[in-house]
């Protein structure tokens, strides 16, 4: 029975350094994840984890409340860290797989709403308060007339990451 807790506690410290490891069992055995994805997330720190220590742990479970031997045990704990991997491996996928998060793009800007903080001038560049992704953001903007400060203005046209075109918003 000390070996399936050995086991079981083993996963579970496994388990926490593979938070601090994140991707170094994937980095060891790239060839093998090479090979037509044929282990495409199957030798990851939380799938091996979750195996170890489900294994251990059942195993240890089964040796204390039935008293039968090692063999049923393993035999009992073998499916458990095989389910126990497969849900890990199955909720890895499904959190690398969430694109919900994605980074705003710089067309994104184009038709946001803001005001001038420092006036633009007809041949140079002023700035604007814009909200982005929820986050009030300061750009350099250009318009094709002069902007006085406090004018609420909207997007035209994104120049690049950190400047935009603008026009004053009409009522």
């Amino acid at each position: 029975m000390a070996w399936f807790l050995g086991l079981g506690i083993a996963g579970v410290v496994l388990l926490a350094l593979s938070l601090l490891f994140d991707g170094f069992l994937e980095g060891l055995f790239g060839g093998a994840d090479a090979v037509d994805g044929l282990f495409d997330g199957w030798l990851s720190l939380p799938v091996i984890a979750g195996f170890v220590s489900m294994f251990g742990f059942s195993g240890a479970i089964v040796m204390g409340a039935t008293g039968l031997g090692a063999v049923v045990a393993t035999a009992v704990g073998v499916p458990a860290g095989a389910g126990t991997g497969w849900l890990a491996y199955r909720l890895s996928r499904v959190l690398l797989d969430d694109r919900s998060g994605a980074a705003p793009r710089d067309d994104d800007l184009i038709g946001a709403a803001g005001s001038v903080v420092t006036a633009i001038p007809a041949d140079g560049y002023g700035e604007v308060l814009i909200h982005r992704a929820g986050q009030p953001v300061k750009l350099a903007a250009k318009s094709p007339a002069p902007v006085p400060r406090g004018t609420e203005v909207w997007v035209a046209e994104a120049l690049s990451q950190t400047a935009v075109s603008v026009l004053p918003v009409e009522r």
